[in-house]
């Protein structure tokens, strides 16, 4: 009973895996991004080969050092217990380091050693990762012997930038004491005592470390590095008091979360999201623009409309977003119109997205409707008044925004500046919506003129009653979807003319 004593505490079942099975492909999306598993093997100060994988992007963003999770699994785990830390993390432009320590998994060594020996294991990984430039900040992630691992290294580290302890023991000692009630080995308490000094003794002479020096208790008041403590309620292996005194006597910036489970359960949504919280603050990774502007790219495709080419891409798209996150009631913030610069086809564009009034010199006035063309906007065959969307680049910082969207009747025009054969045109336009188009016609029967007068007196006492809210806001979503369509060159549009 005693050989099978020291074998849970040094020699517990070990994991025999296959990395092509149970880790992470080489290559592998996630969240819609490519990352990579890069495999390599580390040498400890004992000459063991330490099996190591590092997940990263793939490509690497260039010049742009991100930081990485060092995942420190328990006694009988192996580095396939870091996949759901990759999912949490990487998305993040946090990069996860993960390892069999010394006497787990397919490392060499016989014998595990509770955190003592793995501690100096994770000092070469440290060291590995502070000499790759790719790598800034640096945190640790330990469950069970990774998180008594983590807080012994901390204790001597503290660049660390922040540290999870899942299910830490506080006492070695201790805890074996408490096994002996937990497994019900029914002796006398003498000759438990008696028992424990002799596993000592043999640890010692295997595993060459002393039971006795594993006291989290010792290192914690001497450790500021910010952590989070996290223990399973129902944990009878290693009960929650342990990581209650750890987290009394801990020096640094701390914080508890206890969860249903026990020692090998599942780790509930709850608290996975506070560790990617955790780790987002004390890592802070950073936003990656070329991943974002690769979306925009991809999103807003522009077709033959050449981008950069005397055009403000950035213009256009606060233009085509803007439309979208504004209300029609929102105020303008600027009163001057709106300048865009774009090639020859910007005329095209324009015509593509709403009818061209005039477009002669007769357009480089602003119109302006006066009281008698609102209400005869109101008089249309359609019952649609026209509404103009303008756009304002007083608030350039902040991409995506539209200062004014067609809610009033009392600007129907916007400027737009075009470059025809490279020479820059300012040209006055009426923007209106496809709903509220009205073609000329020449001439119409006399049953259709009926039909319209008809219209127009039922129009008028329609226009009595003010429209609801709702009724614009979808007006301006099919406007917002139509000159997406157009831009993209995706769909051709052909307007019917009203009756």
């Amino acid at each position: 009973m005693i050989d099978q004593f020291i074998n849970f505490v040094i020699r517990p079942p070990r994991a025999d895996y296959n990395p092509e099975q149970y880790l992470w492909e080489k290559e592998f999306t996630l969240a819609g991004r490519q990352f990579k598993r890069q495999d390599l093997e580390l040498t400890n100060a004992r000459a063991h080969k330490l099996r190591c994988s590092h997940y990263l992007p793939s490509p690497f963003p260039e010049e742009t050092p991100l930081p990485c999770v060092i995942y420190c699994h328990g006694n009988s785990g192996c580095r396939a217990d870091a996949n759901e830390a990759a999912v949490i993390l990487l998305p993040s432009n946090i990069t996860v380091f993960t390892l069999d320590f010394s006497g787990s998994g397919l490392s060499d060594g016989d014998y595990v050693s509770l955190g003592w020996h793995e501690r100096d294991d994770l000092k070469i990984v440290v060291s590995y990762l502070r000499s790759e430039r790719q790598i800034s900040r640096i945190g640790l992630w330990g469950r069970s012997m990774g998180a008594v691992t983590s807080l012994l290294y901390g204790a001597e580290d503290p660049s660390i930038a922040g540290m999870v302890l899942d299910s830490a023991f506080s006492n070695l000692f201790d805890l074996m004491m408490e096994l002996v009630d937990v497994y019900k080995i029914r002796l006398p308490k003498f000759t438990v005592k008696m028992a424990v000094q002799y596993i000592r003794r043999v640890i010692q002479k295997k595993a060459k470390f002393d039971i006795m020096d594993l006291n989290c208790l010792k290192v914690a008041p001497k450790t500021f590095i910010p952590a989070l403590f996290g223990h399973a309620s129902e944990d009878k292996f290693i009960q929650p008091h342990h990581s209650d005194l750890i987290f009394k006597s801990y020096a640094g910036d701390k914080n508890v979360i206890k969860f249903d489970g026990d020692h090998n359960s599942s780790r509930p949504q709850f608290y996975y999201d506070s560790v990617s919280i955790f780790f987002f603050n004390v890592l802070r990774p950073p936003q990656i623009s070329s991943a974002c502007s690769s979306k925009l790219e991809k999103y807003y495709d522009l077709g033959d409309l050449k981008v950069g080419a005397g055009m403000d891409e950035s213009l256009l798209y606060e233009i085509i977003t803007g439309i979208e996150t504004e209300s029609t009631n929102v105020p303008s913030s600027s009163s001057a119109a709106p300048r865009v610069l774009m090639t020859k086809p910007v005329s095209e564009l324009v015509s593509e997205v709403a009818p061209l009034a005039r477009l002669d010199p007769m357009l480089t006035r602003n119109i302006r409707p006066d009281s008698d063309e609102q209400s005869n906007s109101q008089d249309k065959p359609n019952g649609q008044s026209d509404e103009c969307c303008s756009y304002t680049s007083s608030n350039r910082e902040s991409w995506g925004r539209c200062s004014s969207l067609g809610g009033s009747d009392e600007e129907s025009s916007a400027e737009c500046t075009a470059a025809n054969n490279g020479n820059q045109v300012t040209l006055d336009v009426l923007a209106t919506p496809l709903k509220g188009t009205q073609q000329k016609s020449s001439g119409p029967p006399k049953e259709e003129k009926k039909k319209q007068k008809k219209q127009k007196k039922q129009k008028k006492r329609d226009s009595t009653t003010p429209k609801p809210k709702h009724e614009k806001l979808e007006k301006l979503e099919a406007l917002s979807k139509r000159l997406r369509l157009c831009i993209l060159k995706r769909v051709s549009h052909r307007r019917q003319g009203s009756t």
